[in-house]
């Protein structure tokens, strides 16, 4: 099997926080949540890695982000474009929203041709999980039917606010550590007796959660775009609806053509959710280096 990808959905990038924010030095040799990535990326054998962008920010993009990695890792670059849609279907007059995470990932289509990691860009997902991620995706066969794609899958209780409630993609999972089924809740956070609920439905500690970390092979930009289709065909004319990975794939196992393995990870997710997540963010990146888990 040859080396995995990783695929970084930046699309986001700068439109959420005016310019390239995300880019936080948040390390403590002023790292930022991305260059973790990379770096455990290579480490755990990961060749390549493709950013998905906008066009807008392409110049930015490439100065600020892709040079930083210049000699450390080959990287390649795919643009999510509003009008870069199956089927012949077109964007609605005004719309300037993205289509979602399941269209940024087949706009890589073309760039992309062997199996794959895909993630968020501003996340810390930890080395252990880009280990286990990576064994999957050189150890799975690629052209097995159904496909077999994976999911790393975190505990709910390492991926919580300090300072409000979060959305999580709560994963049922089966026999084997098939996915099942992911039920998008809101409002979750843990309560002053330490249990965490959402809208008053107390969840386990230990309940499994998708943060947006999948391994995928080629297969997968098909069966993407019998999705978008499909979504298509209701929500095309909308200017603000999208297609998230979490849909997709649920789609996707319930058609019978996937079959997703949920990966259970050690390691601890950290974002900034709320301004004030970054305080714990810094300390956390702090003591992992002290600890050897990194260079300082």
């Amino acid at each position: 099997m040859s080396s995995p990808t990783l695929l970084v959905l930046a699309a986001g990038m700068g439109s959420r926080y005016g310019g390239l924010k995300q880019l936080d030095p948040v390390g403590p040799q002023g790292e930022t949540l991305l260059d973790y990535s990379v770096h455990d990326a290579i480490r755990a054998g990961f060749a390549r890695v493709v950013f998905l962008i906008r066009r807008d920010i392409e110049k930015e993009f490439r100065e600020k982000v892709g040079a930083r990695y210049d000699g450390k890792v080959a990287v390649g670059y795919a643009f999510q474009e509003l009008n870069d849609l199956p089927g012949g279907f077109a964007p609605p007059a005004g719309r300037t929203k993205p289509w979602g995470t399941a269209h940024a990932v087949w706009c890589a289509r073309d760039v992309v041709t062997d199996s794959f990691a895909a993630i968020n860009a501003d996340d810390f997902y930890g080395a252990p999980t880009f280990r286990v991620m990576g064994d999957f995706l050189r150890d799975t066969e690629a052209d097995a039917r159904p496909a077999h794609f994976a999911m790393a899958a975190f505990r709910l209780g390492r991926t919580l606010s300090e300072h409000g409630t979060v959305a999580r993609g709560i994963c049922e999972v089966g026999p084997g550590g098939l996915l099942r089924n992911i039920e998008e809740l809101t409002d979750i956070a843990r309560q002053s007796g330490g249990e965490i609920a959402s809208s008053g439905r107390v969840l386990a500690e230990e309940t499994p959660v998708s943060m947006n970390f999948w391994g995928f092979n080629p297969q997968v930009f098909l069966l993407l775009e019998k999705e978008l289709l499909r979504f298509l065909a209701v929500h095309g004319g909308s200017d603000k609806a999208e297609c998230y990975l979490p849909s997709a794939v649920t789609g996707m196992v319930e058609s019978g053509e996937a079959q997703v393995r949920a990966l259970l990870t050690a390691s601890d997710w950290f974002g900034v959710t709320y301004r004030e997540d970054r305080e714990h963010v810094v300390r956390s990146l702090a003591a992992l280096a002290a600890g050897g888990d990194y260079e300082s």
